[in-house]
């Protein structure tokens, strides 16, 4: 779960970490206000959860709280498409106000779940303000990381390693190593994903600024952190991300045509690029999970069907936990409902594989049955193409 930059700079204050002074305007009348508060130079910064935003234009400097307005009133309702955003235009409805922080040395630092390595990764660059997946080709040595696990932490001898590296002013450096224990432990603390600081700036009085934070959250943890599940934006989720959120379904809307209902984040992600392998695009990433109950299935599959990019269905499901016959029930009542006009192609094995077979197979409905899982995801690309 992503959060605003404004809401990750809270926390960070919270943390001790220092911030630009800034205030969140929702309307011009607010933008201008709040720029002549902090003297009139300022930065904008269109509030959307993604990044990459200033390549797209929603990051302005302003040198006058008239000015200030005049940009307000370009970002807000404007639609940002970002290299992250997916294609999709994120509209922007509010900005952060924030003090011009005058230029200084800019540094990077970040806090990532490492999947390829199976570790944590504390990772540093002396090169701040630019991607770091970039600069990671473009120029490696000028990165430095150091692995570590949960149960153990960043160690201190990791922090000093990377403050080193940094060659970071003895006035700062104790700051660095304080900010990065604070972080690193919150990091671990809620379940993070992704802490990133970009840039990190040093000032010429050696204050160490956060000029730009991103914070995403594993979705798994929420449960585990109802302060931050409460930050979460509804608002920013279509009507059908909203409704599997209800049924605790993980779903993702995408842009193609075959939707997916599958069960295991593993076997949704070999769909979909089994699907994409043989011409055709998902239009949804669905993990019904281990313990999904009937109407649960119904819904999932209510909601793909119901898309109307969606041309044709494939559920491809894997039977341990979740028995075949509990899928089978729970798409045929959803069928029913929607009056289902969709070709649907089903792939059961596993528990209960005969009795969710006959199931569907006595409901009278457009389901193809294929077993092979090639087979299965070309029936439905060329479903979809037809």
């Amino acid at each position: 779960m992503l959060i605003y930059e404004f809401q990750a700079k809270a926390l960070l204050q919270e943390l001790g970490v220092v911030i630009p002074a800034g205030h969140l305007a929702e309307t011009v009348d607010e933008t201008r206000v709040a720029a002549q508060k902090l003297g009139g130079q300022v930065i904008l910064k269109a509030q959307i959860l993604s990044g990459g935003r200033g390549k797209a234009g929603g990051i302005v400097a302003a040198d006058s709280a008239e000015k200030a307005g005049l940009a307000a009133a370009r970002l807000l309702g404007k639609k940002l498409i970002t290299a992250q955003s997916g294609g999709r235009g994120l509209v922007v409805k509010k900005i952060l106000v924030e003090e011009f922080v005058p230029p200084g040395r800019e540094i990077y630092l970040g806090l990532v779940v490492d999947r390829k390595n199976e570790k944590l990764a504390a990772i540093v660059s002396q090169q701040g303000g630019v991607e770091i997946e970039e600069l990671s080709k473009s120029c490696p040595q000028a990165i430095k990381k150091e692995y570590f696990y949960p149960e153990q932490g960043l160690l201190f001898f990791q922090a000093r390693n990377l403050a080193y590296f940094l060659d970071l002013p003895e006035a700062s450096f104790k700051t660095f190593l304080d900010y990065l224990k604070k972080l690193s432990e919150f990091f671990l603390l809620r379940d993070m994903k992704l802490l990133e600081i970009n840039p990190l700036i040093i000032k010429p009085d050696n204050l160490l600024v956060a000029a730009d934070i991103k914070m995403d959250f594993d979705d798994s943890g929420l449960a585990r952190q109802p302060e931050i599940s409460a930050l979460e934006d509804w608002s920013e989720l279509s009507p059908e991300e909203k409704k599997a959120r209800s049924f605790k379904l993980n779903y993702v809307k995408m842009e193609g045509q075959i939707g997916c209902l599958v069960n295991g984040a593993g076997l949704a992600m070999a769909t979909m690029d089994i699907i994409k392998l043989f011409g055709g695009q998902p239009a949804n990433f669905l993990d019904i999970g281990g313990g999904v109950t009937e109407e649960a299935v119904s819904q999932a599959f209510e909601i793909l069907a119901s898309d109307r990019q969606v041309k044709a269905c494939l559920v491809n499901i894997f039977g341990g936990i979740v028995r075949c016959d509990l899928v089978a029930r729970g798409l045929v009542a959803s069928a029913r409902k929607i009056d289902l006009n969709k070709p649907i192609v089903v792939r059961l094995q596993g528990t209960n594989e005969a009795e969710g077979r006959r199931i569907l197979g006595e409901a009278n409905l457009p389901f193809y049955f294929i077993n092979d899982f090639e087979q299965a995801a070309q029936l439905a690309v060329s479903l979809s193409q037809a």
